[in-house]
């Protein structure tokens, strides 16, 4: 079988940053509005009253300080809350095909390649910029990369189920080399005005280039030894928003058109549930989950992370084994475990086991277990 290595890795990070003071002043401030406006049905008792939030509230719940995002006003803006974006014409770039070039580039220079180098694009993101044409044809474009592209979705597992599809795409001889992009703005789906959810995303874009190992020119190669997918359905993460919607004759804006989970029905079920799946990918490989020298989980809750990797090796651990991102960028959906893969694999040396593994909606888990070469 074809060696497959992931042999560079790029990351877009936008220039502004909101921190939980900022976030929980913004959000307050919107309390204030929406209560005094609605002041004399909350002392009816018809409305109830809406609750502030708090950085002690935040980090406590999830362990984000703080979180990068696209733009800064339009969030912060109590009779807005959400990203203000310039449309953009047609023959100009959008903004989600801007940031995935920008961390494309990046990752094609670590791996010592051009853009007309690369077979296939894949943009994996939870969410599109539109539904056509695809955006992975733009980046391709806009790259000058050759061969096809594609969009594929898969909420928060769509880098580890794009990095299977590149993998299995350079064993079959169908590309050379695959580039997979994750531009994730998710700032745009997130609803700011919950006091449950507020504080969770941030905007980010990863890439990454996966190639014949035997090809490969860097000299940061990461043998994927293995990938493991699964998913299984739940409402617990929902987001209800969709080209339906126009023909239903709903509220653009209503609640259900972002972002929305069961936060506690979520950990409870997906602790374990990834856990497992780690684990019997590591067993089906001839591993055990203490031989692996570093996890880089999907970076959605501090509690989540350090539960699911005490699970598999039987201890509390600290960042070295299974390093955080998220008090720095926020959940990033697909984004979050490549990121921590991007920052934290520089230490290890020839010969130690990796794990890449995300979790997310669907449910959907997926995994790819990778060595130093």
């Amino acid at each position: 079988m074809i060696a497959v290595v992931i042999s560079g890795t790029g990351l877009y990070r936008p220039p502004h940053v909101i921190t939980n003071a900022e976030l929980v002043e913004s959000f307050n401030r919107y309390v204030d509005l929406q209560n005094g406006a609605h002041a004399a049905e909350i002392a009816a008792g018809t409305r109830q009253a809406l609750v502030h939030s708090s950085v002690e509230f935040i980090e406590k719940a999830s362990g984000i300080k703080q979180r990068y995002v696209i733009d800064k006003d339009g969030v912060l803006d109590p009779t807005r809350m959400r990203p203000r974006f310039a449309p953009r014409r047609d023959d100009e770039l959008s903004l989600m095909a801007e940031i995935a070039v920008d961390a494309a580039k990046k990752a094609l220079a670590q791996a010592g390649r051009e853009a007309g180098e690369i077979d296939a694009v894949y943009c994996a993101a939870a969410n599109m910029q539109r539904a056509y044409p695809a955006m992975a044809c733009e980046i391709q474009a806009a790259l000058g990369a050759g061969g096809f592209g594609f969009d594929m979705n898969v909420a928060c597992s769509s880098a580890t189920f794009a990095i299977e599809q590149a993998a299995n795409a350079v064993r079959a001889g169908t590309a050379r080399r695959v580039l997979v992009v994750d531009p994730e703005i998710t700032s745009a789906h997130l609803e700011w005005r919950d006091r449950d959810c507020h504080f969770i995303f941030g905007d980010v874009c990863t890439a990454i280039v996966v190639e014949a190992a035997d090809e490969s020119r860097s000299a940061d190669r990461w043998q994927i030894l293995g990938t493991r997918l699964v998913t299984q359905y739940s409402n617990h993460i929902r987001n209800n928003a969709g080209f339906l919607n126009r023909c239903e004759d709903t509220d653009p804006d209503a609640r259900d058109k972002t972002f929305m989970q069961e936060g506690r029905k979520v950990f409870k079920e997906v602790v374990p549930m990834a856990a497992a799946h780690i684990e019997q990918h590591l067993h089906a490989l001839g591993f055990e989950p203490t031989h692996v020298r570093r996890y880089w989980l999907h970076q959605a809750n501090l509690g989540m992370n350090q539960l699911i990797v005490k699970r598999l090796v039987g201890r509390e651990v600290g960042d070295d084994l299974a390093p955080i991102i998220l008090s720095e960028y926020a959940n990033t959906a697909s984004a979050g475990s490549i990121i921590a893969f991007h920052h934290h694999r520089a230490d290890l040396v020839a010969g130690d086991l990796g794990v890449i593994c995300s979790f997310g909606a669907g449910y959907s888990v997926g995994s790819v277990v990778v060595r130093k070469m």
